[in-house]
Parts: structure tokens; sequence; C-alpha cells
């Protein structure tokens, strides 16, 4: 007899101070659950809304094993398609179903995809401060625990702080965190010049831009940043804008990544098949679970493209499992992303409590010290989660400043 889905709940929680949103879904088999991430923390009731109220009537009944199949029909359902509200939503069903599978089987996920094809996951962490030395203490910390691939920022995104601020010159311009693409691009260059004199050539430096210049302004910024051999440059244009990724690819050599705000597949399909891109940086749960993502990677690795998930401090521990286990399995991987703490403090709606991110989940991949991280070797995704811990840290509704970014005319700019 089917093993059938016969409940599908939502956990809202915010250990960090970020909104989470993980997916339970229990089965007609006793004790068999599966859990995924559905987090968007900016928008997180709404995606619990469209779970609890389309999704689960949808799915009730269905056979756990037909992933793609119930993937479709999630992704159809309601006739018009893709977003993050409705991808983010899929996604934590997806991930969930991938766990229950891996339970039903006794394996972890990654042997579901073939088994793995590395032992360990290199990842990348995060360094940034208000100025070089302080930059540079942060730096050092990292190598100090391993980390061979750092990414390097001064100020943050575009130069500057996450702090709202009133334009510069713009008389009544609008609250928000205002950015000098120019001066940042000036400073970006010196930062990397002074990085390479002082660590050389044995630290992989990373970078992200944000999509926070003009795309004509990114073909000569990542020219000169070639002299520095980054390992990449990230997101130098947004998704609207990829028509310019090859021009800027054919101009420099700097690897270009991009991808965490990609929610539909022709926003890379293109650049993929054109050699335009060098790395595909999805948030996975954005383009709608490991279901989707496994099919990027697949695409991309013929055309000699690699995968570098997205990585931040803004999804659960759940979606950071799914992360390792498509990086273990996947003979195209190239980085990923790994934050370490509140390291994203400015996406709080609520208060970070220390250590409350290990109380509420259980299972996490590990760091293992030396540049690598390592997956559980639990079945499914290896991850839980404890739902009395969840309701102690409750989501907030806040409005968030750093979005609001704007250039020093008052007028917005992509953050």
């Amino acid at each position: 007899m089917a093993i059938t889905i016969r409940d599908v709940r939502t956990i809202a929680t915010a250990p960090d101070g970020i909104n989470l949103l993980v997916v339970k879904i229990e089965t007609s088999e006793p004790g068999l659950y599966g859990i995924g991430c559905s987090t968007f923390c900016y928008r997180y009731a709404t995606v619990q809304h469209l779970i609890e109220t389309y999704l689960k009537p949808l799915l009730i009944g269905r056979p756990v094993q037909g992933i793609t199949d119930l993937w479709q029909l999630m992704h159809q359902n309601g006739y018009w398609r893709s977003g993050p509200i409705e991808n983010n939503a899929i996604s934590g069903i997806d991930m969930a179903l991938w766990d229950i599978k891996g339970k039903m089987a006794d394996m972890p996920v990654y042997d579901l995809f073939g088994g793995k094809v590395r032992a360990g996951v290199p990842v990348y962490t995060h360094a940034d401060g208000r100025d070089l030395p302080e930059l540079c203490d942060r730096i050092d910390r990292w190598i100090e625990q391993g980390f061979k691939h750092i990414r390097c920022q001064i100020n943050c995104y575009g130069g500057n702080g996450y702090e709202s601020a009133p334009a510069g010159a713009a008389k009544g311009g609008q609250p928000g965190v205002y950015i000098d693409s120019n001066g940042y691009m000036r400073q970006t260059v010196a930062m990397f010049e002074q990085l390479r004199v002082r660590y050389g050539e044995e630290i992989e430096f990373v970078h992200d831009v944000h999509e926070r210049i003009h795309p004509s302004k990114a073909r000569e910024f990542c020219r000169a940043l070639d002299p520095y051999h980054l390992f990449f440059i990230e997101d130098v244009v947004a998704p609207e804008q990829v028509g310019w990724l090859r021009e800027i690819h054919n101009y420099c050599a700097t690897p270009l990544a991009l991808g965490e705000l990609y929610v539909n597949d022709n926003e890379w399909r293109t650049s993929v098949v054109e050699h335009s891109v060098d790395f595909v940086r999805a948030h996975i749960s954005d383009i709608g679970g490991i279901t989707p993502a496994r099919r990027m990677a697949a695409f991309a690795e013929p055309c000699g493209v690699r995968t570098c998930w997205h990585g931040p401090s803004d999804m659960s521990p759940v979606a950071k499992a799914a992360n390792i286990h498509l990086d273990l399995a996947s003979p195209n991987f190239g980085l990923q992303e790994w934050s370490i703490g509140n390291i994203a403090g400015f996406l709080a709606a609520g208060e970070y409590h220390e250590g409350a991110l290990e109380e509420v989940f259980t299972g996490t991949p590990e760091y293992g010290g030396d540049g690598f991280v390592y997956a559980s070797e639990r079945p499914g995704l290896g991850v839980d989660i404890n739902e009395e811990a969840a309701a102690k840290y409750p989501c907030r509704v806040d409005v968030p400043t750093w979005t609001q970014t704007r250039n020093q005319d008052g007028s917005l700019q992509t953050p």
C-alpha cells in the first residue's frame, strides 16, 4: 500500500532574529515525516498562507513517492506560475518529500542522487569591515579557522553599511540606504590590491556586487579586478539585465557568478548555454527546492558551468543541508557559501539569541575546521526541528530598510 501525505504543517520561527519558515509533512506511516525550507524572510506569512490554504488541500492523500509529479502539480495548479512566493511554498514541500524518501530508503539524500563524488564540500564565508584594518582582522580570524575561500567587502554591499541615511545632495530625499557606485568601485579595486599584497595568492577571494552598479559600469569594474585573480565576482548585474552578461564576460577574465535572485528558468538558461556565466548561484528555495536545483545543475554541467548555491543567514538549516547534499553528489559543483552565526544581522526582525538556532534545529551539516563542510550520515536530509523550542522564538513582520537602496540623487537602485 502506498504511503500518503496525511498532513502538511508550517513552523515559523526566528531563533537568530531572522524569520524562518519550515514545512513538516506527516505521512500515513506512523512516525514517518519530513521537513523542508520555505523561508522568504520578508514575506514569510504570505508563503505560510499559500501552503496552508492552497497547497495543503491539494496534497492531502497523495502518495509521497511521486516527487516530480507533485512538484509539477503544485507549480501549475494556480495556473500562473513561478515567482518567489509560489516557489518558496513549493520548496518546503519538495525538500520534505526528499527527506521522507531518504528515510524510507534508509539513505542520506545524496545517496539517492547517485552517491558522493567528493568527501567534503569546500566553502567560503564572509568578512567585512568598516575599513581595511577591520576587514583584515576578520580575514585573519577566518584563516585561523581553516577557511581558504573568503568573501571580502568594506562596508558591505555598495560600499555602505545598512543604516538608513538621508539623501546626500537630493533635497527632500526618501529614507533608505544611499550608495555611491563610483566611489564603491574605486574603493573595492584598491581593497583587493592591498589584500593581495598582504595575503599573496594563497587565499581565494570572492566579492559580491549585489547588482549595485549599472551594467555599463560592470564591464569596467570586472576588468579592473582582473589583476587580483578573484575566485569569482557575484551578481554584477540584476536578473533583469542578464543580456549584458556575455559582453561583460568577454571583456574581463574574472569569473562571474550570478543567480541568488533567480525565480524562473528563462533567467539563466541563455547565459549558461552561451558560457556568459561561470557559476550559477541560485537560492534553492526561491527556485522551488531540490527538484529544480538538480535540473539546473544537470543543465549547467555539459556547458562547463559550476554550481555555488546561495547560502546566507536568511535560510534555515534544512536548506543548508539540502545545499550540501546537492554539492556532494554534483560533478560540476564549484564552491558553497557558508554563513556562520548571525552574520547578516541587518536581516533580523527579532532579537538574536546565542545558541538558539542549535536549540531549534539538530543535525545541521558541520564545518570541519579545514575549509570543508561535512554532511550528516543520517537518512534523509539529516536535520530535525524541535517544535517546542521553535515556538519560543516567534517571527515578526517589519519593513526592511536595506532593500530601500538609493543612489546619490535619491533614485531607487536594485538592492
